[in-house]
């Protein structure tokens, strides 16, 4: 038997070189969804923006749902499903029990997922990143996730997304909010009302126990105190009319479209 090469360690970095160095799959990925969104929003077909990018239909629709803004009945059964399963089980496990319970092939469930890496997520990304469409899928999925399950996590998320968003008092009013971060870079739980030049406070506390006072979702709420004398009601009742938490009154909502 011959002898014993010298082990040598390895170098930080080290390893095998990359064939094409300069390539970079999340960028490219990134790039596509891009332009797969730019003629979404045109109204046009996936068949032919499959067309000009040169890819496949199932893949165009696959990064059209990454950037949020693909919806159908058998994509949201399929993400409601899998995003059950996937907080007990690992990736894989999770799509094969999405499959067995949808009836559909592995493959089928995977196609109407995100991609998993490479590029950004609407759930995850900055408002700023993502387009107006995806940005109004996201809301729009966020309020029905509220509306099924008013939790206070839901709630949360759903104040995030509509943060600079234009509202309207039960007199009809304008008014926005704004989130701010503290000094360890995470958001403080507190709505910061505009109105012209002045800016209020709103105590996410204030904000749950108006929550915890409705009665049904999507029921009508004649006026703001029957939220509870809470400080800063007149705005949550706004907030949560825009929410589709409350609904209001004709007479109150000719109130908000004359302003």
């Amino acid at each position: 038997m011959g002898e014993k090469r010298t082990y040598k360690a390895r170098k930080p970095g080290g390893g095998r070189k990359k064939l094409k160095p300069e390539y970079d799959a999340g960028k490219n990925l990134k790039n596509q969804m891009d332009a797969a969104v730019a003629l979404y929003e045109e109204d046009c077909s996936l068949q032919s923006i499959a067309d000009v990018l040169n890819l496949n239909p199932i893949k165009v629709r696959k990064l059209l749902i990454t950037a949020g803004v693909y919806e159908s009945e058998v994509a949201e059964k399929v993400q409601d499903t899998f995003e059950r399963y996937r907080k007990t089980q690992d990736y894989k496990t999770s799509i094969l029990s999405t499959a067995t319970v949808l009836g559909l092939s592995k493959a089928s469930v995977t196609s109407y997922l995100p991609y998993e890496k490479g590029v950004y997520f609407p759930n995850t990304a900055d408002k700023e990143k993502i387009s107006v469409g995806a940005e109004r899928q996201r809301r729009y999925r966020a309020v029905r996730k509220l509306r099924t399950e008013p939790t206070e996590e839901h709630l949360w998320e759903v104040v995030l997304l509509y943060a600079g968003v234009r509202f309207k008092t039960y007199s009809g009013l304008p008014f926005t909010y704004e989130i701010r971060k503290g000094r360890n870079g995470q958001y403080t739980k507190e709505l910061w009302i505009d109105r012209r030049e002045n800016s209020k406070s709103l105590a996410w506390s204030s904000v749950l126990l108006a929550l915890n006072n409705i009665k049904e979702v999507g029921a009508v709420v004649d006026r703001p105190k029957a939220l509870g004398d809470i400080r800063g009601v007149t705005y949550i009742y706004g907030i949560f009319y825009r929410f589709s938490m409350i609904d209001v009154s004709d007479k109150v909502k000719e109130k908000m479209m004359k302003r």
